[in-house]
């Protein structure tokens, strides 16, 4: 059951990722400086950052997955603030750090470190309440 909780909480962050991205779509492409083409849509395509993505969202969910089963968080209540914990207080703080040395647009920071905190938040409330 371990193994589909982790699937279970990564695609529930991987779903609101798609939501959180389309929706902030010109913003992110805009502060990521990805070229676009006459239709507004990135020139490069390709599924393989989606799958990579998938892959590595199960790779967080799993570490979490770990991290509450030896705390002992295993509820709605602890698991909301064990992934925003995670996620405001160790995964925004490095994608800021690493975004500030690398010279990328404050919006970015905001976008993607968002979605970060969100997501663990997502994924720490599935793994609290399974």
């Amino acid at each position: 059951m371990q193994f589909w909780t982790v699937i279970i909480a990564a695609a529930a962050a991987y779903v609101f990722g798609a939501a959180w991205y389309m929706g902030l779509s010109r913003a992110w492409l805009t502060a990521a400086g990805i070229a676009v083409g006459p239709d507004g849509r990135p020139l490069r395509r390709g599924a393989m950052p989606f799958v990579i993505g998938a892959v590595l969202l199960i790779l967080v969910a799993g570490m979490m997955r770990h991290i509450f089963q030896m705390a002992g968080l295993d509820t709605f209540l602890e698991g909301l603030m064990g992934g925003f914990g995670l996620g405001a207080f160790i995964v925004l703080p490095w994608i800021a750090m690493n975004y500030v040395y690398a010279g990328r647009p404050r919006n970015l920071t905001l976008i993607d470190g968002g979605y970060a905190v969100i997501a663990c938040t997502i994924i720490g409330i599935v793994l609290g309440i399974m």
